[in-house]
């Protein structure tokens, strides 16, 4: 069962529509809630905050960063969601943990669903994480499954104050996070292709079964990558062609741009998924190859044996009026004859190049 999209899904059945269920797997026992809440001029950042104090800051005339860790009190989220005015069945999105990456404009808000990926290069496994982003007027409310994610390098320009981001409105803010997501899909790309590299070495050095299972296991990964890219690209240019008054006309080129990188990211995943197909292709030519040798070094030995069987087998039989079995040096002539003959063939087979 793939890790993308399934697990749970037999909780919602009979459910109204928007009923808030939590469905995937439970990666935290609480919700941790983060704030930072910045101008051009001015940054307030807290850490663990309580339901309460994260609520008042739907009043802040500053753009508002609200990331909501662990998705389990589905109370709490579903409050908070409530608050900030999100649509109930962008509610039910959030908790839905096997959602398909998309983008769907409401009223006064949009919500988007990513996959956060992260490659283990030990397991070769893809670390697929659900991020659900709300973007509402001067605001952003991120939803993640477990501690960790990629988008430090946002929070340090907000800290510094460097690039555009603490120039710029929530709108901004939303495009460099899902930027942050997409470079990650860059990184865990180049990792894979290092596995790539290293399996068709070991295809052509010593081709065996754990290469195989290599090979296939690479390719579900692949599989995964691209179902968590492909979507994306329909749910951006939504957003580009359907940009509301949260999304600026400086924003939507900035857009364009990570549009522009999905395609990229889905041209290297099939790029690769079609060097793995080749990489099987490979060591089965490469097995077969091996195969051919064996039997060819088998057949010249069965050749060269089938004269000197039969001579043997001439002089095996006991018949008693043999003339060669009374000469003196018969038994010497037969082992040089034998041997002659078994000379002659490799010499014959060597200027044929068959060996």
């Amino acid at each position: 069962m793939s890790r993308l999209y399934a697990g749970g899904l037999g909780r919602k059945s009979g459910q109204a529509p928007g009923t808030l269920i939590h469905v995937g797997e439970k990666h935290a026992s609480k919700v941790t809630l983060a704030i930072m809440d910045y101008t051009a001029s001015d940054l307030r950042e807290l850490e663990s905050l309580t339901l309460a104090e994260a609520l008042t800051f739907q009043a802040s005339k500053a753009v508002t960063w609200l990331n909501v860790t662990g998705l389990s009190d589905t109370s709490t989220v579903g409050t908070l969601c409530s608050h900030f005015g999100v649509h109930t069945l962008a509610q039910e999105d959030v908790l839905h943990t096997a959602q398909r990456p998309k983008v769907d404009i409401y009223d006064d808000h949009v919500f988007m669903v990513v996959k956060m990926i992260r490659y283990d290069e030990k397991s070769r496994e893809l670390d697929i994480e659900q991020v659900s982003l709300v973007l509402g007027d001067g605001f952003v409310i991120t939803f993640q499954e477990k501690e960790g994610d990629v988008f430090d390098p946002v929070r340090q320009r907000i800290r510094s104050g460097k690039g555009a981001v603490r120039t710029q409105g929530a709108d901004y803010l939303a495009y460099a996070l899902m930027d942050a997501v997409v470079d990650n899909y860059f990184l865990a790309l180049e990792e894979m292709g290092e596995d790539i590299e290293e399996i068709e070495a070991a295809v052509l050095e010593h081709p065996d079964n754990d290469v195989v299972s290599s090979i296939h296991h690479l390719k579900r990964e692949l599989i995964l990558l691209r179902r968590a890219v492909w979507p994306l690209r329909e749910g951006f240019g939504t957003l580009m062609r359907d940009a509301t008054a949260l999304v600026k006309p400086g924003t939507v080129p900035f857009l364009k741009d990570l549009y522009d990188h999905t395609f990229q990211v889905m041209d290297t995943v099939e790029t690769f998924r079609e060097l793995v197909s080749g990489l099987l292709d490979v060591y089965i030519s490469t097995v077969s190859n091996r195969m051919n040798q064996v039997m060819k070094v088998l057949t010249i030995i069965s050749t060269i044996f089938i004269p000197l069987t039969f001579i043997a087998g001439i002089y095996g039989m006991n018949f008693r009026h043999m003339p060669e079995l009374a000469f003196p040096w018969a038994y010497p002539a037969v082992l040089a004859l034998c041997l002659l003959i078994a000379l002659g063939m490799i010499l014959g087979f060597r200027r044929k190049g068959w060996f």
